[in-house]
């Protein structure tokens, strides 16, 4: 499983940072991306998670 996060959609609310750590970050511009190109198995319910808990609907699971 791999997550995008839309840059021009992201608000900087930071829930999915808050509900997954491991695979979310802050970027430089202050905006959530991905910390990793591949999601860990044991993470990809969480990661799904924070995707549908997404205010703007700004992360992708793919």
């Amino acid at each position: 499983m791999r997550v995008d996060v839309d840059q021009e959609l992201c608000i900087s609310c930071g829930t999915c940072i808050d509900l997954c750590p491991e695979v979310f970050k802050w970027n430089d511009d202050n905006k959530a991306s991905c910390a990793t190109a591949e999601i860990p198995v044991d993470l990809e319910e969480q990661a799904h998670e924070a995707a549908e808990s997404c205010p703007t609907e700004a992360i992708t699971d793919i």
